[in-house]
């Protein structure tokens, strides 16, 4: 299985936005949609061994997580807007700390924060900073259930990165330029795929 967690630091954590404004109203949710689009989609199929963590930490109730689980995903369409309904969707669930509410099939949302989903991924498998200083992906061994945890297009805060780093990740770059979150994600299945095949 494959893990991805992404702070989006601005991305509301209510139901409320606009599907038109997802850019600005959302706070950049459609970084998000993006994302979850580059976790799941292959031509004609989605991967099954993929779980995509999204904190949202914007809006008026942070922290919320959506997941999304790969092996039981349904209706989920490439275009943005739709992918940002899903989240809307799961947004206006009424969910508990502690609590996980399914909105969809594959679609969960909880009140975890990026501590939290750190803590369950702590017994999971290895987690891999994506940063810019980090080890050329191709020199590297791509672990067994890896985390691999990014931020939005902001770099996690230096509480966020103080608090990954206590869990001793492996920290690897995809080349020599910036890119966004989502071509990064790309990159990684490619670099994994490779390994795998």
């Amino acid at each position: 299985m494959r893990y991805f967690v992404i702070t989006g630091h601005k991305a509301v954590s209510t139901g409320d936005f606009k599907l038109d404004d997802i850019a600005g109203g959302a706070g950049r949710l459609d970084i998000m949609a993006r994302c979850v689009n580059s976790a799941f989609f292959l031509s004609h199929d989605l991967r099954k061994d993929v779980e995509l963590y999204l904190v949202l930490m914007g809006g008026e109730d942070p922290p919320k997580t959506i997941i999304f689980k790969g092996d039981e995903l349904r209706y989920l369409n490439p275009d943005e807007r739709s992918t940002a309904a899903l989240m809307r969707n799961a947004l206006l669930k009424k969910v508990q700390p502690g609590e996980e509410a399914k909105s969809s099939p594959g679609v969960y949302v909880t009140r975890m924060s990026f501590a939290d989903v750190l803590e369950r991924f702590s017994k999971v498998g290895k987690m891999v900073y994506l940063k810019e200083d980090g080890m050329d992906c191709r020199e590297y061994d791509f672990p067994e259930n890896p985390v691999f945890v990014l931020g939005d297009n902001r770099d996690l805060t230096e509480e966020e990165e103080a608090l990954l780093l206590s869990y001793l990740p492996d920290s690897i770059n995809i080349g020599p330029l910036s890119l966004h979150a989502d071509h990064c994600m790309i990159i990684v299945h490619n670099e994994a795929d490779r390994r795998s095949a």
